[in-house]
């Protein structure tokens, strides 16, 4: 692990991450489409389209979208979603989350594709981390655990990450959207994985990353807040004197918990790269459509 996490208030944090800079640059312009997609039951859908790699081409817009969880989807949001065309959602969630917040609410011709990271270490890591959002007691998931939980991700998702590239080397299957809980690990960690197989290069997979604290703002600080007031009443302690280091440092992303990604890949394979042909088996020839179908 990198240095010492210092965690400070997290309306200071979410500035200190650059995003209004990166924010900025994603927001639609005359000539470029709106990366965020604005739903009322979920604030961290947006477009993966329109990052460079590094050959000059850029991503297509409107063909792969990555979210939270679309179970508090409203009728408006629904309807949202169809006008987007969209065909197909890959599902990371595993049964017991699923079970325990409702399945996704889909535009009836959108197929649903469950592909749950089921690997025991992140698996038992996003239980814990929805326990943790539910008491308020965030003391199994100390500040270092979240690029551990990215690492983690690249072996115990392998499979589930090597199907979504596929299901995107398909037009038939697009536009498709992705998701677990919050649109953060599970879903970062595909995203990277996506980006660097598209030939992005990992300042734009941060930059990318980083928006879920700008979409997730409002979300995070209520959160952050009911949190800080559960900690108070249980612990009997004025509010100000609760210790919010392990709750904010999971709930306000820094580009660090993403490289452990990079790192992890680099370890055991020598790179991103090497880690999308070898770790997933995709082919030199999977890799050239893949980058045929959405780089334009």
């Amino acid at each position: 692990m990198r240095g010492q996490i210092l965690i400070v208030a997290a309306s200071t944090v979410l500035t200190a991450c650059g995003l209004e800079r990166g924010g900025n640059r994603s927001e639609a312009t005359a000539d470029r489409p709106q990366r965020h997609i604005a739903l009322e039951g979920q604030p961290n859908f947006r477009d993966v389209g329109g990052y460079q790699a590094r050959d000059g081409r850029t991503i297509k817009w409107g063909e792969i979208y990555r979210t939270g969880e679309l179970s508090g989807l409203t009728d408006t949001d629904v309807a949202r979603l169809d006008s987007l065309g969209l065909r197909t959602v890959v599902n990371f969630l595993v049964p017991k989350e699923i079970e325990k917040h409702g399945a996704d609410r889909l535009p009836e011709a959108v197929r649903e594709i469950r592909r749950p990271i089921t690997g025991e270490l992140a698996e038992e890591l996003s239980l814990q981390a929805g326990e943790a959002i539910r008491t308020g007691d965030f003391s199994a998931l100390p500040p270092d655990l979240n690029p551990e939980f990215h690492r983690l991700l690249l072996d115990d998702g392998r499979e589930e990450y090597a199907a979504l590239l596929r299901e995107l080397m398909d037009p038939a299957n697009r536009p498709l959207v992705y998701h677990c809980s919050h649109g953060v690990h599970r879903t970062g960690t595909a995203t990277a994985i996506l980006l660097s197989a598209l030939g992005v290069p990992w300042e734009a997979v941060r930059e990318d990353y980083l928006l879920s604290n700008k979409y997730r703002r409002e979300e995070v600080e209520a959160q952050l807040g009911r949190i800080r007031q559960v900690l108070s009443r249980d612990r009997g302690i004025p509010p100000g004197q609760v210790d919010m280091t392990n709750v904010e440092a999971f709930y306000v992303l820094e580009g660090h918990y993403i490289d452990g990604t990079l790192e992890k890949a680099i370890e055991e394979y020598g790179s991103m790269e090497d880690y999308i042909t070898d770790g997933l088996a995709i082919t030199a020839g999977e890799l050239a459509q893949l980058r045929a179908e959405l780089l334009e």
